[in-house]
């Protein structure tokens, strides 16, 4: 058989022992006594320095010609969507007469495949409705007067000591 020898255990002094864990126990109550709470994040809150009307971009006054040239271009460009818009729908309604002319030809050869073929299928598109509710309004209801109850925290960060 090989082994290693056994190593000898080391002696652990009780006292010593007690105040790691006690030490231990007193950080783990400070921790739960003052828990850490979370800070917000700075990159969605703007600062008030930048909401200063001061630093707003004064207007740009643009030359006659570069007015003209971005009107011409804004033109070209609803132009162009419009054109995009309407061989769109020339595609999808060339592929929905197609379609019916395909069904026609199925009802021709088989009128059991044509049923199914018109089939609806509930689970391609899922549909969902919310309908009138059973009770009906509260008559001496009296909604709130929009008063403003201002509940903003402030945000500290507790250093421990070690």
């Amino acid at each position: 058989m090989r082994a290693e020898p056994l190593r000898k255990k080391k002696k652990v002094d009780p006292k010593k022992d007690q105040a790691v864990r006690d030490r231990l126990k007193k950080r783990i109550r400070r921790l739960e006594k003052a828990s850490q709470e979370l800070i917000p994040i700075e990159d969605f809150i703007t600062p008030v320095k930048f909401l200063d009307k001061v630093r707003q971009r004064p207007q740009v006054e643009l030359s006659f010609e570069e007015a003209e040239r971005r009107a011409l271009l804004l033109k070209k460009w609803s132009l162009y969507k419009q054109q995009e818009h309407e061989m769109e729908r020339e595609a999808i309604k060339s592929m929905l007469e197609a379609q019916q002319e395909a069904l026609q030809e199925l009802k021709l050869t088989s009128q059991e495949l044509h049923g199914e073929a018109i089939k609806r299928d509930p689970s391609l598109f899922p549909f969902e409705r919310e309908g009138p509710t059973y009770t009906p309004p509260i008559s001496n209801y009296q909604p709130p007067e929009g008063r403003y109850h201002d509940i903003t925290k402030v945000y500290t960060q507790v250093e421990f000591k070690r």
